[in-house]
């Protein structure tokens, strides 16, 4: 069947599943009376329209709402349009969480034909021959897929929201009317946002829910396709599946961590399984009821039991205790009861070996600066460090031969200042949550802003002075490249570690294997989207060549699964690209914010997208596009726009008005008084807006506030334009059209450009202060689209992913009132000297916030 036919059924289904329920629905869903208000949900239609033709005539704001009011709705004063306001965020809040449960509903209709690429793709490779299963089981058994939750400040539902949007998606998929009217219902009454905010162990809570209801059931269930249909080795210690997670052991995300905090998330994670655990337990106790078990099923019971109602302050690692009763269970079953109910046994023993008692890794992570004072403060107070008070004078060869390794027990005293505390503690605290969960509970720390070698042999001497052993030394040191100019160094700082006698004898240990990660939104921050794209991609040539000359298990962590901007986008498809130069048997990578709900939101959804991610580690490696195989002129090319992609992306941040215009008209000074994060928008939050401070999260949602996404595109039409005026356009669409790596790139910068919307901010055109900057990045945006529109051979953006271009559309329609509302507050602000509407004005506008991200959902 052609490619076009197929996509033309796709958006059939769409229009006829999606599109046409959500009216349906949609109208029901505005005849719902909302607190104070009547016929709120009537006038939203009208508001909607008017907002739309308002940004299409160029009206500003403050335009558009005021003509709105005095049309529709003349005799209420100002205060009473707030509240109207107010009312209209309500319903349009409500409208993003239906459309997404009426998407999430259709995901079986509509989703698996976006992309081949699941396991069942697999299982017809496997049917063709004998050589082609075990060529695919080899692959299974030599490669490792790892999703590590982390908690992001821009979106998150509270567990009750969540509950009736399971619900409602399992109602909408049986078209039960009556079910459907009382959960919109419900929703409407129920609160979106916490009225304080959240503190780190909340954020982790509010994952732990995904983790409980969604990971819980997806993972296990590819696990059994796994092991039925291929040979792969079936062992706890080296699985294909894992999880990670960062709420509770992220200090340098969250500054708000501590070690309490690490301590309570891990007793959570663990109870939280373990309860699990025990309902599965009760389906397996209600259908055995054969004698022949001894007291084996009364003390599984009560283990389980104790471990998910009554946990001990001090508990010990049990997976091997759970195993070996499953086991006997098992064979039990086997040998005098016909194997009946097998199945059951078979998928606890299954759960048990992938979450052990900890569900999921916690890694650690903390800035090296921090690292460095820490270990500054230690060299100062530890007798045995061995550490000369002129180590911090030396350079960089020299501190890597003055490292001694030496062991102390040092207890880090109460008078120390809270990050050396929190740093030391910590790392004594690991060893107790490995004896506690099991060494795979956490056995990761992560240094962010990793810049030379010593940053990682300091901290291993850190661990060694708090009562570490050299020879049990059972932690992975994971260096964060972030940076371009660090990036670019990576593989040199690789190799004094691998050469280094103490480090290359850790890493023995450790099975010879390295973890190393690669940042993005800082990458984008730092250099915008092309240069960050390429430097990761060179980085991590580099480190492959690096890792295979010392004989290293390279896998790259990569901080993908969030908006373009922030690296996310088509993921699999980004591994699916990776040339036979990069590492790319262990997939690992963070899955963020709006994107656990809208792609692991259900276990449906789970599953496809760890599948599409298991298809393309297999695919890539068993069928190498050579393609993907950048040659020297290739690289050439790309490296030439990178460049002058840069540099025009420099000059923007450089630009004085810069950050006054990020402060005067996005809401990034409020994102701190948002109450769905525990962390502040900036560090040195006490100091005035500097970029460098500014987290990247802050930094990509402020440009996707203003719907101008500017880390997503900035430079690239320029960086295309050079190209053809070059005379290089045919090599460059001849490697839009070879090349996956960078057909990807160019794909997630379109998407990220289709959530952007210029007619919003077009009144700027004519300010006085700012009319020629936002002309700038307006210029810019029109010939990145006009230049990716000839690369393409299309008339619209995104023309190869029609069902999600359309999508967007919606979504962008449906939250247009919410930004006009968010630039109306904004501006008011900046004209109020009031103290009591400046609250009422600041809660308008972080109000819109939540809709307006969580409509934004990454199409990854």
């Amino acid at each position: 069947m052609p490619a076009s036919l197929k996509l033309s059924q796709r958006e059939a289904t769409f229009n006829n599943e999606v599109v046409a329920r959500f009216e349906l629905y949609n109208s029901l869903f505005q005849t719902l009376p909302f607190y104070q208000v009547k016929e709120i949900g009537i006038l939203l239609p009208f508001f909607t329209a008017h907002c739309e033709q308002g940004v299409n005539a160029g009206l500003s704001p403050e335009e558009i709402i005021s003509s709105f009011f005095s049309k529709h709705v003349p005799d209420i004063d100002q205060r009473e349009q707030i509240n109207r306001m107010f009312r209209l965020l309500q319903y349009i809040e409500r409208q993003v969480v239906l459309f997404d449960a009426i998407e999430d509903s259709s995901f079986g209709k509509i989703g698996r034909a976006a992309d081949a690429g699941t396991l069942q793709s697999l299982l017809q490779q496997a049917n063709i021959s004998d050589q082609a299963r075990k060529d695919i089981s080899d692959k299974l058994n030599d490669m490792s897929l790892r999703l590590v939750l982390t908690a992001h400040p821009t979106q998150f539902y509270p567990g009750t929201v969540l509950g009736i949007m399971t619900d409602l998606i399992d109602a909408l998929k049986h078209n039960d009317i009556n079910s459907i009217d009382e959960l919109l219902q419900q929703l409407g009454k129920t609160p979106f946002f916490n009225k304080t905010s959240p503190t780190p162990v909340d954020e982790a809570i509010s994952l732990i829910w995904f983790m409980e209801n969604i990971f819980y059931h997806a993972l296990s269930g590819i696990q059994t396709t796994i092991e039925e249909e291929f040979d792969v080795n079936v062992d706890s210690k080296r699985q294909i599946l894992e999880l990670g997670f960062w709420p509770g052991g992220d200090r340098d995300g969250n500054p708000n961590v501590n070690t309490d905090t690490t301590r309570s998330v891990m007793r959570i994670l663990r109870q939280v399984l373990f309860r699990c655990y025990y309902r599965d337990f009760k389906v397996l106790k209600r259908r055995i009821t054969f004698r022949g078990f001894g007291k084996t099923l009364e003390e599984l019971e009560k283990l389980l039991y104790q471990n998910a109602f009554n946990p001990q302050r001090d508990p010990h690692d049990v997976q091997d205790e759970l195993l070996n009763m499953l086991g006997s269970i098992r064979e039990t079953l086997i040998n005098d009861h016909d194997s009946l109910f097998l199945d059951i046994v078979d998928d606890m023993i299954r759960k048990v070996r992938l979450f052990g008692c900890y569900f999921a890794t916690l890694d650690i992570r903390q800035d090296s600066r921090v690292l460095r004072s820490v270990f500054k403060y230690g060299s100062e107070r530890i007798a045995e460090t061995g550490i000369k008070p002129d180590y911090f004078e030396l350079d960089e060869a020299k501190k890597l031969k003055n490292i001694k390794f030496n062991e102390a027990d040092f207890i880090c005293p109460d008078d120390a200042d809270d990050l050396t505390k929190d740093t030391l503690n910590t790392i004594r605290l690991v060893k107790k949550i490995q004896h506690n969960n099991g060494e795979k509970a956490c056995q990761r720390f992560i240094i962010s802003n990793c810049q030379q070698a010593s940053d990682i042999l300091q901290l291993i001497d850190l661990f060694l002075w708090s009562g570490w052993e050299k020879d049990n030394l059972a932690v992975d040191f994971v260096p964060l490249f972030e940076t371009v100019n660090d990036l670019k160094h990576a593989a040199g700082v690789m190799e004094k570690l691998y050469t280094h006698p103490f480090y290359k004898e850790h890493l023995k240990q450790r099975g010879s294997a390295q973890t190393i990660m690669l940042g993005f939104s800082d990458s984008t921050k730092d250099g915008g989207y092309l240069m960050a794209n390429w430097s990761i991609y060179k980085a991590k040539v580099e480190l492959t060549a690096m890792a295979n000359k010392y004989g290293i298990d390279l896998s790259f962590f990569d901080g993908r699964g969030g908006p373009p901007a922030r690296g996310g986008g088509k993921t699999h498809r980004f591994y699916s690209s990776m040339g036979q130069e990069i590492a790319n048997k262990h997939i690992q990578l963070t899955i963020q914010g709006q994107t656990v709900s809208s792609q692991y939101g259900s276990v449906e959804t789970a599953r496809f997208n760890m599948e599409q991610l298991i298809h393309a580690g297999i695919v890539s490696a068993l069928h190498p596009n050579q393609h993907d195989l950048l040659d020297s002129r290739h690289k050439s090319l790309i490296n030439e726009m990178a460049e002058e992609s840069y540099k025009l992306f420099m000059d923007l941040r450089e630009h004085p008005l810069f950050t006054d215009y990020l402060e005067k008209f996005s809401p990034i000074k409020l994102l701190s008084l948002v109450n769905i994060s525990s962390r502040p928008t900036k560090r040195n939050s006490d100091s005035k807006l500097r970029l460098e401070d500014l987290r990247a999260i802050s930094f990509v949602t402020s440009w996707s506030q203003l719907k101008q996404n500017i880390p997503g595109f900035y430079g690239v039409g320029t960086a295309l334009k050079k190209m053809k005026e070059s005379g290089n356009w045919d090599e460059i669409k001849e490697l839009y059209r070879g090349s996956g790596f960078f057909r990807t790139m160019l794909d997630n910068c379109m998407m990220s450009m289709s959530k952007s919307d210029f007619r919003v901010t077009a009144y700027l055109e004519k300010d006085d202060r700012f009319g020629a900057f936002w002309s700038m990045l307006k210029n810019e945006y029109e010939l990145t689209k006009a230049m990716l529109l000839e690369l393409t051979e299309a008339n619209v953006l995104m023309v190869d992913y029609p069902v999600e271009r359309r999508s967007i559309a919606i979504r962008e329609k449906i939250v247009l009132p919410l930004v006009i509302i968010q630039h109306y507050a904004l501006g008011l602000l900046r004209d109020n000297n009031d103290s009591e509407l400046t609250d009422v004005y600041n809660k308008l506008a972080i109000r819109t916030v939540y809709g307006i991200v969580n409509a934004g959902r990454n199409l990854a």
